[in-house]
């Protein structure tokens, strides 16, 4: 499919066919608020905030959708790993808001917004905390999340670097998006699979799955912020051009060098040359890349759900 091709796709929701994808994530979300319960209300309070805002949700979903695919049946089971994942993800954007400034998160005040810088920094560790807590039943899960807590921790980090030494290259982009977000897709997968005591071959390949499609969503979410609108995306937008980094910094030479109106002149930039189609194209390769690896899985409806997922990701507009 090219990317005209891909673009003329109705996306609908994934579970349309498959309502059991529903019952699945609606067991994450029961696990999610329950972890949250604190005896202090504004930890309980910021976080349940945070997740009533909903959210895409894509991490979870994958875990479900894997887990089904290679014959997983016992949903509750399955539940908070996948819930351990959206709150890992959940933790580090509300940290990300932290030093980004921004002030809108899912079309809500952020939770530094809201609460402040110091109470949003302890609601991202508290979020954090609830992931072990989650998985402490779980014996290797651990390993998995574990791991990519310290990839998207090295990934944050490794952009934070990037911009301060004016140093956004498109190596260094590439590197950034495979730890801060490819590698949470990765587990997703991995975990899905290992839930059902899937085979090795099994495992390696829905990692790679995971890890393609996780290439592909940040690239076309670093599209967004450069021609998004912040009401349709839900979050505040041109925060990565402003401060000179991903995607805009990486493929427009800016590397971050102080200019009077950085959005502007670079988004200007990008929109002018052909930059953004290669980037979609890119992203478009990296699904189809993905995809080939669901070869693997027996034909059912959590694997086609798993196809409508990545194209989900590629055609999404916020």
């Amino acid at each position: 499919m090219t990317i005209k091709e891909a673009d003329q796709v109705i996306v609908a929701a994934p579970d349309v066919d498959n309502p059991r994808i529903q019952q699945a994530l609606d067991a994450v979300e029961r696990a999610m608020l329950e972890v949250v319960d604190s005896d202090v209300d504004v930890l309980g309070d910021a976080s349940r905030h945070i997740l009533g805002a909903g959210g895409k949700r894509i991490r979870p979903r994958m875990l479900m959708l894997t887990y089904m695919a290679v014959g997983g049946t016992d949903l509750d089971y399955a539940a908070p790993p996948a819930a351990a994942l959206e709150l890992m993800h959940t933790a580090s954007v509300v940290h990300d808001d932290i030093n980004d400034h921004g002030v809108v998160r899912r079309g809500r005040p952020s939770v530094n917004s809201k609460w402040g810088r110091t109470f949003a920094l302890l609601t991202g560790d508290f979020l954090f905390t609830t992931v072990y807590t989650l998985l402490a039943p779980y014996g290797d899960l651990n390993v998995i999340i574990a791991k990519a807590a310290r990839d998207l921790v090295e990934g944050e980090t490794l952009q934070a670097s990037a911009v301060k030494n004016n140093n956004f290259t498109r190596e260094i982009y590439g590197q950034i998006i495979a730890l801060k977000t490819a590698a949470l897709f990765r587990a997703a997968c991995e975990m899905g699979a290992r839930l059902n005591n899937s085979s090795e071959d099994v495992v390696e390949a829905v990692k790679q799955f995971g890890f393609n499609i996780g290439l592909a969503f940040q690239i076309v979410d670093d599209i967004l912020d450069i021609v998004g609108d912040q009401e349709q995306l839900g979050k505040t937008s041109g925060i990565d051009i402003e401060q000179g980094r991903g995607f805009a910094a990486a493929h427009s030479g800016n590397n971050g060098q102080e200019q009077s109106d950085p959005m502007s002149s670079i988004k200007a930039k990008l929109m002018e040359g052909d930059t953004l189609q290669e980037a979609r194209e890119q992203a478009e390769q990296l699904v189809t890349l993905g995809l080939s690896y669901l070869d693997i899985l027996p034909d059912s409806d959590s694997k086609q759900d798993l196809v409508d997922l990545a194209y989900m990701v590629l055609n999404r507009d916020h």
